[in-house]
């Protein structure tokens, strides 16, 4: 196939891009800026010059290729609804451009907010209302019914891996500002994780044979405690280990506070994929995170 693939240069984007590459697919990959077109250049991908906010740039890309996968995102806490109304907006771009083609439509989302007390699974579904993101992954779902065959990737809150800039890496930034790795209560919450390289290869097999409407869970481990993480930042930052109040972790507080596990067993035993790359513990023992420190 060839896929174009939005956010191709960044975290998951560029472990989606090898991964097709390596598997015999070619990949149009947006690019806003010439870094952008420089690191998906590298990757061996074929660039596509635009941004989320050009529409008919996101058709044209649409257009050129055999499958869509949306990953690209602006992430800005301070303007949600903005960013939700973008990502809306280039969802019903891809759906008028690969209507009536049966072509695949691969979308980002996550796994947060669809469980309460236990691992959110494939079949679970939350209120379009309760987040624009979540009314995002129903619109695309419902292309199904125009010849598309949408399918929606949900992530868990860490994609980790060395050169992470996500929760975990500013957890890390955290524990070196205040002198202690801390974990909110006691530290029994749970947060999924997954290796951005396992993460890249289910992304891969959705791709090649997800029927429409399919939820793929992208989630290797179910819940790591919060407090097992925040020991492990402790003993690579040689820092000591504590409970602390959830404002003393700023902005990620509440998130790492919440109690979010995530099952991908449905995912595994659809598409025959076993994460075979380093837990979130290994990794951070290894020093993915805090090496140099």
């Amino acid at each position: 196939m060839r896929v174009f693939i939005t956010g191709a240069s960044g975290w998951i984007g560029s472990a989606v891009t090898s991964e097709l590459l390596a598997n015999g697919h070619t990949v149009l990959g947006l690019a806003r800026s010439d870094a952008s077109a420089e690191r998906v250049a590298a990757l061996g991908a074929d660039v596509h010059r635009g941004d989320l906010d050009d529409l008919d740039s996101l058709a044209a890309g649409a257009a050129a290729a055999d499958g869509v996968i949306h990953l690209g995102y602006h992430h800005d806490f301070s303007q949600m609804a903005e960013a939700a109304q973008l990502d809306r907006a280039a969802i019903d771009t891809f759906g008028a451009a690969l209507e009536h083609s049966g072509k695949p439509l691969l979308m980002a989302s996550g796994t947060l907010g669809l469980a309460v007390g236990r691992p959110a699974t494939e079949e679970d579904d939350a209120d379009a209302a309760a987040h624009p993101r979540i009314a995002n992954a129903h619109a695309a779902l419902a292309l199904a019914d125009r010849g598309v065959r949408p399918v929606v990737l949900r992530f868990p809150p860490t994609v980790h891996g060395p050169g992470d800039h996500g929760f975990v890496a500013a957890l890390v930034g955290f524990a070196r500002e205040n002198g202690v790795s801390g974990y909110v209560g006691d530290g029994s919450n749970r947060w999924p994780a997954v290796h951005r390289l396992d993460a890249a290869k289910v992304v891969r097999l959705a791709l090649e044979g997800a029927p429409a409407g399919t939820i793929v869970h992208a989630v290797a481990e179910e819940g790591v405690p919060a407090k097992a993480i925040a020991e492990a930042i402790g003993r690579g930052l040689g820092l000591p280990t504590e409970s602390v109040a959830p404002e003393t972790l700023g902005w990620l507080g509440s998130f790492f506070a919440a109690d979010v596990p995530a099952s991908s067993a449905i995912t595994r035993e659809r598409f025959g994929w076993e994460p075979t790359h380093p837990t979130l513990l290994e990794d951070l023992d290894a020093g993915a995170y805090t090496r140099g420190s």
